[in-house]
């Protein structure tokens, strides 16, 4: 189906859509963007997908902010949405990690992680002072954005401004190395040693 959609070339459409339909046919269309651009993502990129998607990020409705975070983190699967991300939506992706809603937070830690494998991705992050919330998010045992933090962290320690910072914060991730999640305490092993690296 999502397939189909982007032959016909209705991705434009939907998104135009998003601006003008009630709060329940956009929780649809997001829903079928995100199905959609994680098959690919070109055509959103070119209709200006991140500057419509970024408004929804600020939604007063827990579903629509969560589902187009969720979104952007499946354009930023994508190489040229990597780019975009980093320079359109980081700020608006950090103000959500603090977001009351864990679905929200999870969503926005994840498209933060795919927009900070760039490196602009990582400075512009560590300019939002991303590093506070998601050092809060590693620590909560029962986040779902847990493991999507610690390797957005990871990347973070690979400038020298986060890894000074995070050295203060390796007792966060030490906690992790107990987890009962194989792939949080794999992340938490690598995060350390990329925290503790001496050039």
């Amino acid at each position: 189906g999502a397939v189909d959609i982007l032959h016909a070339g209705l991705i434009p459409l939907l998104l135009f859509k998003l601006k003008t339909e009630s709060e329940g046919i956009q929780e649809l269309i997001l829903d079928t963007l995100s199905n959609c651009l994680h098959v690919e993502a070109s055509e959103a990129l070119a209709t200006g997908a991140i500057t419509i998607l970024k408004e929804k990020l600020t939604q007063s409705s827990v579903a629509i902010r969560s589902k187009a975070a969720w979104v952007l983190l499946e354009i930023g699967t994508h190489p040229e949405g990597k780019s975009a991300l980093c320079e359109e939506v980081i700020p608006a992706l950090v103000s959500l990690l603090e977001d009351t809603d864990p679905e929200v937070r999870a969503s926005a830690t994840g498209a933060l992680m795919f927009a900070t494998v760039k490196p602009q991705g990582r400075f512009s992050a560590l300019g939002a002072e991303a590093i506070p919330p998601l050092l809060k998010l590693v620590a909560e045992e029962t986040s779902k954005a847990r493991l999507s933090a610690i390797k957005t962290l990871t990347m973070l320690a690979e400038l020298p401004e986060g890894r000074k910072t995070l050295l203060d914060h390796t007792d966060t991730f030490q906690q992790c190395l107990n987890d009962p999640c194989e792939a949080v305490k794999k992340a938490a092993k690598i995060a350390i040693s990329v925290i503790k690296w001496k050039p």
